[in-house]
């Protein structure tokens, strides 16, 4: 019978301390919002980051990925599909076809 690796006592305390964290939202006026989102994308950080220096809290450096997000339901995964004159099922042709589109957006607004 093999054993299970016991985790150590500093990553007890790790897990513990991040367990404890609380995702705290603040309704803010949409102007201080904007502010709040564009002083973080100029600094090149996310909003939570920006709000965390504001408060003159830490701020871990944690590997970035560009990336972009969006939610899609099975019903704009259809309205997408025909969009592009493809199969709903063909979900990553789909999501190539929207990647073009935002290339396409990026290069028209410069």
């Amino acid at each position: 019978m093999s054993k299970v690796k016991q985790p150590l006592p500093e990553q007890w305390l790790q897990n513990q301390k991040a367990a404890k964290a609380t995702q705290v939202a603040f309704d803010l006026d949409e102007k201080f919002q904007y502010s709040i989102r564009k002083a973080a994308l100029d600094a090149g950080v996310s909003p939570s980051d920006q709000i965390r220096s504001i408060l003159g809290l830490s701020v871990t450096k944690r590997p970035k990925r560009p990336r972009l997000t969006v939610s899609l339901s099975l019903d704009d995964y259809q309205l997408l599909a025909q969009k592009y004159n493809v199969p709903p099922s063909e979900q990553l042709e789909i999501k190539r076809r929207v990647l073009d589109d935002l290339v396409h957006f990026v290069g028209e607004n410069e």
